[in-house]
């Protein structure tokens, strides 16, 4: 038996979108901006704990930076 139009999980990831979309339309430029800064701070912790060292010299030498960090330079 196929199901036919969206499901309720559907409708609950739109209404979620639309209200973070709402919610990131009503913020000042500096929250926006220290938003950002905090995933960045948050994605390079991530990165630095949990990716093997081989894979930071991969991503290292793909892209020339030569230090094991993908997004030194930001």
């Amino acid at each position: 038996m196929a199901r036919r139009g969206l499901g309720i999980g559907s409708l609950l990831v739109a209404g979620a979108a639309a209200y973070a979309y709402y919610k990131y339309s009503q913020m000042s430029e500096q929250q926006r901006k220290d938003m950002v800064s905090n995933w960045k701070e948050k994605g390079q912790k991530l990165y630095d704990e949990y990716v093997p060292d081989n894979i930071k010299n991969m991503v290292a030498k793909k892209q020339g930076a030569g230090n094991g960090h993908p997004h030194a330079s930001v």
